[in-house]
């Protein structure tokens, strides 16, 4: 326990959430990389659809959309442009109602992921046996990492990152939040640091 609150779960594999409310939620239950797919935005970013094509070979993905309509319909999109890896799907159940922040229900009167309880979310994890004794969670790259590394703070950082994208198959155009998710989900820290310092040190 922490603080009176249940820790955080950590779960190895990146978990896909619809929006930035959901993944606030889940985030709080949760230490794990957490991708948003802006709702149908997914649709066109292509950009996106390769980083979930890239987790779900290196460290698999875990679905919680929505358990209405739009929610279904992400989950089989995603589902149809991953051909490969592992993917778990979780579901929220049915419960009718209205989120906080909202003024009206949803269109199906469906409370979302967001509109769950943190209770709610933990065992649906729980329940999916992610969490497997003995299982190694690997401790995620931080920003100061990215600084000490050269990746942040200089004047080629962006040069720096941009040649790591394109090394690992990552989008090029990526912010450093994203770059971070991104390098955690893909390697331990410590694996990841003493890697690209090779990396560097080879390049002189």
């Amino acid at each position: 326990m922490l603080n009176g609150q249940s820790e955080r779960l950590k779960i190895r594999q990146a978990v896909v959430v619809e929006g930035k409310y959901d993944k606030i939620k889940v985030s709080s239950v949760i230490d794990a990389v957490i991708v948003e797919t802006n709702g149908f935005g997914l649709f066109k970013d292509k950009q996106k659809q390769e980083l979930l094509r890239l987790y779900a070979k290196t460290c698999g993905i875990v679905i919680l959309t929505d358990s209405d309509t739009a929610g279904a319909k992400i989950r089989g999109y995603i589902k149809s442009i991953v051909p490969d890896g592992e993917i778990t799907s979780l579901y929220v159940p049915e419960i009718f109602g209205k989120e906080r922040r909202k003024t009206a229900p949803s269109k199906e009167g469906k409370l979302g992921v967001e509109g769950m309880s943190a209770d709610i979310i933990r065992q649906t994890f729980l329940r999916a046996g992610l969490l497997r004794e003995g299982e190694v969670v690997r401790d995620r790259v931080t920003k100061q990492d990215l600084y000490e590394l050269g990746l942040s703070g200089a004047a080629d950082s962006r040069q720096r990152r941009e040649l790591l994208c394109k090394k690992l198959g990552l989008p090029t155009v990526m912010s450093v939040p994203a770059l971070i998710d991104a390098l955690s989900a893909l390697y331990d820290r410590e694996e990841f640091i003493s890697q690209y310092t090779k990396d560097r040190d080879k390049l002189g």
